[in-house]
């Protein structure tokens, strides 16, 4: 990875061998006009996950950063993966996420969420409605809702991990006042 990015895309997964595939290429169908790397942290994945991802990496080597753990982290006990292991190794100004199990459909989700917060410095974070379909394929509803500060405190986050973007630098603020 030569250019610095200015999204970087962060991905955890496990055992996702039936979904990866199409999130990765979620994240490969991107138009954008910047540029930006995928992190992936698999978490020592026993279906087949693994070896989907050293594909797409060794196809794309200057584009996907991939993190392999020998152990199961999450049953030792370890939590915030993202915290832990992709956020730190993020070079982007923006974060995007989503895991393994989702993907994106649309190919300017980057460009438009980047252009917005490009636009708009009041603004930290943008997310969007989603729809969620079981493992068969089968549409079960819409997920997300238009939220204002005060309804997030007191109903709760209603925001997919999938449709996220963040600047990067805001978390970090946020993690020396926390």
């Amino acid at each position: 990875m030569t250019e610095k990015p200015l999204v970087s895309i962060g991905c955890i997964t496990y055992n996702h061998a039936p979904y990866i595939r199409q999130c990765i290429e979620g994240f490969l169908m991107q138009k954008t006009d910047f540029q930006f790397e995928i992190i992936i942290n698999d978490d020592c994945s026993t279906d087949g996950t693994t070896d989907i991802i050293k594909e797409y990496e060794k196809q794309y080597p200057n584009l996907i950063n991939a993190i392999y753990h020998s152990e199961n982290q999450y049953s030792k006990g370890v939590r915030g993966i993202y915290f832990r292991n992709v956020f730190p190794a993020a070079r982007g100004k923006y974060i995007a996420m989503c895991e393994g199990d989702d993907y994106w459909t649309d190919p300017l989700k980057l460009q438009k969420q980047v252009d917005f917060l490009e636009k708009h410095n009041e603004y930290s974070l943008v997310y969007s409605k989603v729809n969620v379909v079981n493992g068969q394929g089968t549409f079960l509803n819409y997920f997300g809702r238009e939220d204002t500060f005060d309804s997030l405190l007191t109903q709760g986050s209603h925001i997919s991990t999938a449709s996220t973007c963040f600047r990067l630098h805001i978390y970090k603020k946020f993690l020396k006042e926390v």
